[in-house]
């Protein structure tokens, strides 16, 4: 597979060789790969072959456990959990890095077996390793920086969704979208704290039908995608088991904070802080840690309200939008 894609801002140029893996990644990114690839200068390409030897590494320096480096070039084995060996060239001037990434599989017994048993972790590592935290750094060595939200456009209005998992966020998001809205994420993306890019991904909601994941939950394709947005305002999610949705003003540092801590909490970013680091680190490249806080601060000077959801069915996030409105901010 030779495909082309826009993810978290960044041009990616895909050459992966073994079928398996092509068919793997293409689920995972779906509609946003363009197959007609032809010449491109992309920012992260990546190249994976059928071959499975060690990266050459000899005389490199250790850099952490697992992980070597030599110039700006680090190797990391068993990146992320995922059974790949990656190598990281970096390319170019300091103001805007491009980035090589071979990977060769070569997993430990314990994540053959995952690999195996375990096949909705197993793709969520490999999506993590191959195709979406190079991404994600380079895109911070830009100033942009990862945050868990969904960014929405309904009418005119462009919510930045921000919670914690589990709130209710990408069920209310599909219904949105349904409903002939627009959406760049539904769980992640970046920010420079003007605009958002997504991280392209699908969408995990209960009963979508596509392939299984955890917390009863399965995938279907993100409809309505387009590669960016720039928010109007800030919508903080929580939920409540009693009581009525409701929608009130929040305060500025509170909604700041609600951002920056969900996107420590993520699950999904879990493995990438160390990844960033070792790459900055063995690179000399980039922040060794994303400034989310100061992001979250920005975003936050946008309107923002507090939604409160409480059993479902919930409204439409329009009539939430639109009560959002009469609290005036």
């Amino acid at each position: 597979m030779r495909a082309t894609m826009v993810q978290a801002g960044e041009q990616v140029l895909l050459d992966c060789q073994p079928p398996w893996l092509s068919r793997l990644l293409a689920e995972a990114c779906g509609d946003a790969l363009r197959r007609d690839a032809g010449d491109t200068d992309p920012d992260v390409h990546l190249v994976v072959t059928g071959d499975r030897s060690p990266f050459a590494v000899a005389g490199w320096a250790p850099l952490t456990r697992g992980a070597v480096h030599r110039d700006r070039s680090v190797v990391m084995t068993n990146a992320c959990g995922s059974g790949f060996d990656v190598r990281v060239d970096v390319l170019g001037a300091d103001v805007h890095p491009k980035v090589r990434v071979e990977a060769r599989f070569r997993p430990p017994a314990r994540e053959q077996l995952a690999a195996w048993g375990l096949r909705s972790r197993f793709h969520l590592l490999v999506r993590a390793a191959l195709v979406q935290y190079p991404a994600l750094w380079v895109a911070g060595t830009r100033g942009r920086v990862p945050l868990h939200a969904a960014a929405v456009m309904v009418g005119d209005d462009v919510a930045l969704l921000a919670g914690p998992g589990g709130v209710g966020r990408s069920t209310l998001l599909l219904r949105s979208l349904e409903d002939g809205g627009l959406a760049c994420a539904d769980n992640l993306c970046v920010s420079d704290g003007t605009r958002v890019h997504g991280l392209v991904e699908p969408m995990r909601v209960v009963g979508a039908g596509g392939r299984r994941m955890p917390h009863g939950r399965s995938e279907r394709s993100l409809p309505h995608r387009v590669d960016s947005l720039t928010p109007t305002r800030l919508v903080v999610m929580r939920r409540e088991e009693r009581g009525r949705p409701a929608v009130s003003a929040i305060d500025p540092a509170r909604a700041a904070s609600v951002l920056a801590a969900g996107t420590y909490m993520a699950g999904e970013l879990r493995r990438y802080w160390p990844f960033a680091a070792t790459l900055a680190l063995g690179t000399g490249t980039g922040p060794a840690h994303p400034d989310v806080t100061s992001v979250a601060r920005t975003l936050a000077a946008l309107p923002a309200v507090e939604l409160t959801l409480g059993p479902p069915p919930a409204p439409s996030l329009a009539e939430m939008l639109a009560r959002a409105a009469q609290v005036g901010s």
